[in-house]
């Protein structure tokens, strides 16, 4: 594993397949161009609006987000992680999946998220994620990198249980990533606490790609993509508007961490 620089992106994802694509590879070019290596696309970023919508172009929301993500990942020479899209099931409804990209266009890893977002918040609106997506029923993977480290995949509404990260770790976790679609009356009280939460009973990195502001009528996003270190200190913070949080990977920070917190070592329940 070397000192690299990662990047969580920031959008405002609409129902409009093409203008968020356009806005993913604005955001990515910007990243690289800042020296990143590892960029990371948030939950939703194809698309975000209309449920029925969602369904009805699932399809080729699919198709066209993983074509995307190879084509960047190849023209930029990244790793590439594509934080959530809907991919069609047989049982009518979707998965929502992420989809790590090497920088020859390979897949990587791929995850269904299996925590689905299904509450009702007091300030009046109603989430059942589970009307349109079908969870996922495997473990998130770790996938190992020489270079970057090991990238251990979640989505969103799994930032609240930590035992899924805790497998993560086990496996042998450096990097979390948490792309999310935080709602804005959450992720003002919520957001933050749970990734530094992560990070430091993990002792790992965290990378959170976020959406940001309004989609539709209904939807609001909280914003601040960050990257936490495993001390849990925020080293980058995109705000409330589209951008990106950019920071460096560093491994002898890791090191460090883990030797003056051996957290980790000390389990007693596993």
């Amino acid at each position: 594993m070397k000192s690299y620089l990662a990047a969580a992106v920031q959008m405002n994802s609409l129902p409009d397949l093409h203008e968020n694509l356009a806005q993913a590879e604005d955001l990515i070019d910007l990243a690289v161009r800042q020296g990143a290596e590892l960029v990371c696309l948030p939950e939703n970023f194809s698309f975000l609006g209309d449920e029925a919508a969602k369904i009805a172009e699932a399809e080729t929301i699919a198709q066209s987000s993983e074509k995307f993500l190879k084509t960047m990942a190849q023209r930029y020479q990244i790793t590439l992680l594509g934080g959530g899209f809907p991919v069609p099931t047989a049982a009518g409804k979707v998965h929502n999946t992420a989809l790590l990209v090497g920088a020859n266009g390979e897949e990587l890893a791929r995850y269904e998220k299996v925590h689905l977002f299904d509450v009702n918040l007091p300030d009046g609106n109603t989430y059942q994620e589970s009307e349109t997506v079908l969870a996922g029923t495997n473990l998130p993977p770790v996938h190992p990198s020489k270079e970057l480290g090991h990238l251990g995949l979640s989505v969103c509404y799994d930032v609240r249980f930590p035992e899924l990260y805790r497998y993560l770790s086990q496996m042998g976790a450096h990097v979390l990533f948490v792309p999310a679609a935080f709602t804005a009356y959450t992720g003002k009280d919520h957001w933050q606490v749970l990734l530094q939460a992560r990070a430091i009973e993990n002792t790992c990195y965290v990378i959170a790609p976020a959406q940001t502001g309004r989609h539709n009528s209904l939807r609001q996003s909280h914003g601040h993509a960050m990257i936490v270190d495993p001390w849990g200190i925020i080293l980058a913070d995109a705000g409330d508007k589209p951008g990106v949080a950019i920071a460096s990977i560093e491994p002898s920070r890791l090191e460090q961490v883990r030797r003056q917190m051996p957290s980790l070592q000390h389990r007693v329940f596993s």
